[in-house]
């Protein structure tokens, strides 16, 4: 068993337990935060989602706790209720090995349960800002005792509007707090935060994925605006993905398109920020354990959620910048597995298109609604040698109502032939990385 994160001060139950997840080796983001972290240095990161930060911050913080005091010690900040989801199940993985319970508080949920959850102090709490004010007010959190503060997502933050609150919870903190700040950008009010409420932090800029990688193949289709949806669903009959998430410009959108997938027998749902929690909830288990084959949403998915099995990303919707169109294919292609993502564009979108490849230093290659090369190189790495196209209304019946495919788009046996999964790789559990 490698001891890499051993090497960097934690201990061998985590780095054991952390194996058994398929996680062995730090990743550069981690590899420069941990030992810091550990020192009680504060830290200010610049690092992309997918890079591995949650742990970079949930080994120290664990690491740190002292869980026999009876007050929480750790305040985990997120913009979204996903996030906080995620980044609490990812802690609580580990939390029993130092006897400290992890609770997510977040919004639109019961609040009376929450209470009952805080009542018992969990050693770690995390939440978003607004969810966590209130509780203050209530007087079901105290903060006073807590002396490691994150700052998750900061310029997700700033975009939300949830600086001030933010800045709130944080003066609510121990004298003594250690704060730590991840974010993918740095504009200058995250600068001016660091500056007021952190001493001396060491700067780290931690370089993500290269937008143009093997692991994901990246390509443009041209279509008008008027055939998308036909466009989109010839490219999943012809790609065959295991999971899909299919991104909009809004909620509108999203709804629409997801009824016109399900009228041809595909398994989709929507997820947008209209939801109620329990059934943004719902769909995100129901797509984890594969029981929706394709996610359409909006931009609500590109950052934080990380799930296991997504091999294709399509932007049916161009993404408004470049940082969005990193979030968004990167929800693919994680921990070194192969993926697909491919952008659908319209003769209103080769403004921002062209900016986009611009600002990536690269020119997208152009394919067919059947996946065929139609201009510049083909990624040197294929994901996958696509299977034989198939009309759009067949294939989502394909996924156990017909029999003629399994969940893993494999030919199923006793049919004169083994089983072929594709993708199966990506699909297997306990094979994320430094999530």
């Amino acid at each position: 068993m490698s001891s890499e994160f051993v090497k960097l001060g934690v201990r061998p139950e985590f780095q054991k337990e952390l194996a058994s997840h398929g996680i062995h080796e730090p990743t550069p983001v981690q590899t420069q935060s941990i030992p810091l972290l550990l020192a009680g240095r504060d830290v200010v990161a610049q690092a992309q989602t997918g890079t591995g930060k949650t742990l970079a911050f949930v080994l120290p913080i664990l690491e740190r706790l002292e869980p026999k005091r009876p007050f929480t010690q750790a305040l985990i900040i997120t913009p979204t209720r996903e996030l906080a989801v995620q980044i609490a199940k990812e802690a609580g993985r580990l939390a029993p090995l130092v006897e400290a319970e992890v609770h997510a508080i977040y919004g639109g949920t019961d609040i009376d349960r929450q209470n009952r959850k805080l009542e018992r102090i969990p050693s770690v709490v995390v939440g978003t800002p607004g969810r966590l004010l209130d509780h203050v007010k209530r007087g079901t959190l105290s903060l006073i005792g807590v002396r490691m503060v994150v700052v998750d997502e900061a310029d997700e933050m700033l975009r939300r509007g949830f600086l001030e609150e933010v800045e709130t919870l944080i003066a609510l903190t121990s004298d003594k707090r250690q704060v730590m700040l991840f974010s993918a950008t740095m504009p200058q009010p995250i600068r001016e935060l660091s500056e007021r409420y952190m001493r001396k932090p060491e700067q780290l800029r931690v370089a993500g994925k290269q937008v143009m990688v093997a692991e994901i193949e990246q390509a443009v289709v041209e279509t008008p605006e008027s055939d998308k949806t036909k466009t989109l669903l010839q490219l999943i009959a012809h790609y065959r993905p295991y999971l899909a998430i299919v991104f909009c410009s809004s909620k509108g959108r999203a709804n629409k398109l997801n009824e016109a997938l399900k009228e041809e027998g595909i398994e989709a749902d929507a997820l947008h920020g209209e939801l109620s929690q329990a059934k943004r909830e719902f769909v995100l288990k129901r797509f984890r354990e594969a029981k929706l084959q394709v996610l359409v949403a909006t931009d609500i998915a590109a950052r934080g959620l990380d799930i296991e099995g997504v091999t294709h990303v399509f932007n049916y919707d161009v993404p408004q910048d470049v940082e969005w169109y990193i979030h968004r294919i990167g929800r693919t292609g994680r921990a070194g597995e192969s993926g697909v993502a491919i952008t659908l564009a319209t003769t209103r979108d080769k403004i921002r298109l062209a900016k986009l490849e611009s600002k990536i230093g690269a020119k997208l290659p152009r394919r067919n609604a059947e996946g065929s090369l139609m201009a510049s190189e083909v990624a040197k790495k294929p994901v996958a040698k696509p299977g034989a196209s198939r009309k759009p209304s067949s294939f989502g019946q394909g996924r156990g109502r017909n029999g003629s495919f399994d969940r893993n788009g494999s030919k199923p046996a006793g049919k004169g032939g083994k089983h072929t999964p594709r993708y199966a790789s990506t699909a297997k559990k306990g094979a994320s990385r430094g999530k």
